[in-house]
């Protein structure tokens, strides 16, 4: 019988790993710093999944290996001593001195980038996990100290080293403990109001009525002592860029509670409300985007630990600290016999810290919180602060680019490192997904080549060169067949892993990314502006912000309660289905039987805005179940119903990818005198082709009712996505912020602002009893 034997790991190789290993993995923490650093705030403005994903794997790999790195230097530390105390031969083969000065560095990095303490929401919640860490981390450090005695040459620095190492670890858990929602929540908390002494009132009108007087109490509503603040009315007109975050940092300080669901006073609402109408919808959606900049680096950065006073006072303590090592490791390594490697690593470790430090500094200088302290800017002692800072925020400023399409929309083309947010819109679609048609989109991403390229040479060249790309086409598409192999191999691939994340290859392959349009954004603006107007009570605020069907209650003369029914008589879920899928149809057949091109502008705008959303609010659906689980209710399994239904008919038709046109018109074809509903029985919860009856009866509203079906749908989707945004849990809101962001999450805010929601319960004051003894 044939024996494998098993070769061991060569000697070499052996000899390698000991004499590097420590050098290494302390090396790669010190990089997967830098990367951290640089890195971790694109994700409040990443487009793609894969680039949240690769900080994700960062973010881990940063406490892995330091970790790693501080228990390869404890362990090398161990000193095995014989019978008479004498020390053996150690390894690896740097000094013990120099081992335990590198690992205060390790706590260094543990404490982690300014730039990144938690990932998600949920990290905060571990800051206890991470003070146990701080003390096994900082008890491993002071063992590899105290096992290099009595070798003291470089005490001093290593000692200097670990308290900055600590100060940082510090740092961060205090900060993941001040982002834990239950802390956050109780900051927000003002002290207890008992309000008025009832018992004691009641006494002396119970002795009162007993002595026989005349009582009567009297109640008299008491001064509300925070009216300083709405005193100033709000200033008319377009905002600068300072104003921008200075009225960003006030309505953040005053609405933060919402993340913790907490209540606000009606005076906090008339104040808000009052503001956002006198803006313009661009200055809002800048507030707006200010505001959760400031919500991002309260729960996800050390912004609010480092902005105090013990902050400030911590951060110079450290970075004079390691300055200090840096001067005594210089002055204290000449006469030393140190390997050059090895000063070159403890050189490189040091010059780091300070250079991630300096940059860490230069973030907080120009960072949105710093320009609000800025007061009276208009001083002329302050010009050059105002006119530096001034300049840096024009760069954040929402950046609008034209798109080639026949209005000439505009969209968010902000550059990313000026990004505040994604500036795009998730899009899935059901029609397209269940005959796995191409991705599409509506508006083009501009690039920052294409911005540049147009404003060197002109729009018209520009435009020149890309009828030229357009007639280049067919021979890009014969070209593909050399494509062919790597696209079999690339199948092969998503086959496979769509056996083990069938949702996430789902994701990845049929979901597109649309650009933000400045119409969509001024559209949802003026509704909810429309909205607010109403809300003048909670009662009223509740009943608007929980509404589905409003928009049937304008024009009363029309009878619109054929497809009013689509909207208040059916399960929410069933709704957004419904009436994404009628607006595919619509959206087709209007390509088949209308001459799009002679839309006028506005139809044609709002027949955009509804498709966009219609594909917006199928995404939250599907693939942000924690967005839409307050509202959804069994979503997935209408949704599969649904998919299977569509996938049955169109096999049966012999439709294939990218015949999406072709299919809604089939859809359209099939009769449904009789309801879908009346013939199937209520087991399966498909609603194609009630969906198909829905788009029918608005195309039967257009004509014989003269009424403009894309009017009618764009109000409906604005108003199924305020529904979904007042409805989503607040933390939820908050969790997506650290990834790229959600329309939904500024339409929350925004509605907040306008007073729509049921977070408005207080009224101004308490009401003050007098006891009035007549005669």
């Amino acid at each position: 019988m044939k024996t494998f034997k098993f070769h061991s790991i060569p000697s070499h190789m052996k000899a390698l790993w000991d004499e590097w290993n420590i050098r290494g993995a302390i090396l790669f923490s010190l990089l997967v710093q830098v990367i951290l650093i640089f890195v971790a705030p694109i994700r409040k403005c990443a487009r793609k999944k894969i680039v949240i994903s690769l900080i994700w794997l960062a973010y881990l790999l940063a406490d892995a290996a330091a970790n790693f790195a501080v228990g390869l230097i404890s362990n090398s530390q161990r000193n095995e001593a014989n019978n008479s105390g004498q020390k053996l031969k150690q390894k690896p083969q740097e000094n013990s001195d120099l081992l335990a000065f590198w690992a205060p560095f390790l706590l260094l990095h543990l404490g982690g980038p300014d730039t990144i303490t938690a990932f998600a929401l949920e990290d905060n919640q571990l800051w206890l996990r991470h003070l146990l860490g701080l003390v096994f981390q900082a008890g491993a450090v002071v063992y590899v100290f105290f096992q290099s005695l009595p070798n003291d040459k470089l005490m001093f620095p290593t000692v200097l080293m670990f308290f900055a190492g600590f100060i940082k670890y510090v740092e961060r858990t205090r900060a993941l403990y001040c982002a834990s929602l239950d802390k956050f929540r109780d900051s927000m908390l003002k002290d207890p109001d008992p309000g008025p002494n009832y018992a004691k009132l009641m006494e002396e009108y119970e002795f009162k009525q007993k002595a026989e007087l005349p009582t009567t109490i009297n109640m008299t509503p008491e001064p509300d002592k925070e009216t300083k603040a709405s005193d100033t009315p709000p200033k008319e007109g377009p905002l600068n860029h300072l104003e921008v975050v200075k009225y960003a940092y006030h309505y953040y300080k005053t609405f933060r509670g919402l993340i913790v669901d907490l209540i606000f006073s009606f005076r906090e609402r008339d104040e808000s409300r009052e503001f956002f109408n006198l803006r313009s919808a661009e200055d809002a959606l800048r507030v707006i985007e200010v505001e959760l900049n400031f919500i991002y680096g309260t729960l996800y950065t050390k912004l609010e630990v480092v902005y105090s006073w013990y902050g400030f006072l911590c951060r110079f303590l450290a970075f004079a600290s390691v300055l200090a090592t840096l001067g005594l490791f210089y002055f204290q390594r000449k006469g030393e016999e140190y390997d050059g490697v090895e000063i070159g690593i403890t050189y490189t470790l040091l010059l780091g810290a300070i250079a991630l430090d300096v940059i860490a500094m230069l973030t907080i200088i120009f960072s949105d919180r710093t320009f609000t302290l800025i007061k009276n800017p208009d001083r002329p002692s302050r010009w050059p602060f105002a006119f530096v800072f001034s300049l840096f925020l024009a760069l954040k400023k929402p950046r609008w680019h034209h798109c080639y399409c026949k209005h000439r929309h505009q969209v968010l083309a902000t550059p990313l490192a000026f990004r505040r947010w994604s500036g795009s819109i998730s899009s899935h679609n059901l029609i397209r997904y269940c005959l796995k048609s191409k991705r599409q989109i509506i508006h083009e991403f501009p690039s920052l080549c294409q911005i540049v390229f147009e404003y060197i040479f002109g729009e018209q060249v520009f435009a020149s060169l890309t009828e030229i790309c357009k007639a280049l086409e067919p021979i890009k598409e014969k070209l593909k067949i050399l494509r062919w192999p790597f696209t079999k191999i690339f199948s092969l691939i998503i086959r496979i892993f769509s056996l083990f994340m069938e949702e996430t290859v789902d994701e990845l392959l049929y979901v597109s990314r649309e650009p933000f349009t400045r119409d969509l954004w001024e559209f949802i603006f003026l509704e909810l502006k429309k909205k607010s107007e109403f809300a003048d009570t909670p009662e009223t605020a509740k009943r608007i912000s929980s509404a589905r069907g409003d928009w049937a209650l304008t024009d009363s003369n029309r009878d619109r309660t054929k497809i009013l029914k689509y909207v208040s008589d059916v399960p929410y879920d069933e709704s957004i289905l419904l009436w994404h899928i009628a607006t595919d149809l619509c959206y087709y057949d209007d390509e088949v039987h209308t001459d799009v091109n002679k839309m006028e502008a506005d139809i044609f705008t709002r027949r955009q805005f509804s498709k966009i959303l219609s594909d917006y609010m199928l995404y939250l659906l599907v693939f942000q179940p924690t967005m839409m689980s307050a509202v959804a209710g069994i979503a997935k399994i209408r949704f599969r119903d649904t998919c299977a239904e569509a996938k049955r008919f169109f096999k049966g038709r012999k439709l294939g990818p990218n015949q999406d046109k072709e299919a809604c018109e089939q859809i359209l074809l099939v009769n449904t005198d009789v309801g879908p509903e009346q013939v199937k029985g209520d087991r399966s919860k498909s609603v194609l082709f009630s969906a198909s009856m829905l788009a029918k009866e608005l195309k039967r509203m257009e004509s014989e009712d003269g009424e403009e079906k894309w009017r009618v749908m764009s109000r409906v989707w604005v108003e199924l996505v305020s529904y979904a945004a007042s409805h989503c849990r607040a933390n939820t809101h908050a969790a997506e912020v650290s990834k790229g962001g959600q329309l939904i999450t500024f339409i929350w805010l925004l509605m907040a602002h306008f007073g729509l929601g049921e977070q408005f319960q207080i009224n101004e004051g308490h009401a003050r009893a007098k006891l009035i003894v007549g005669k």
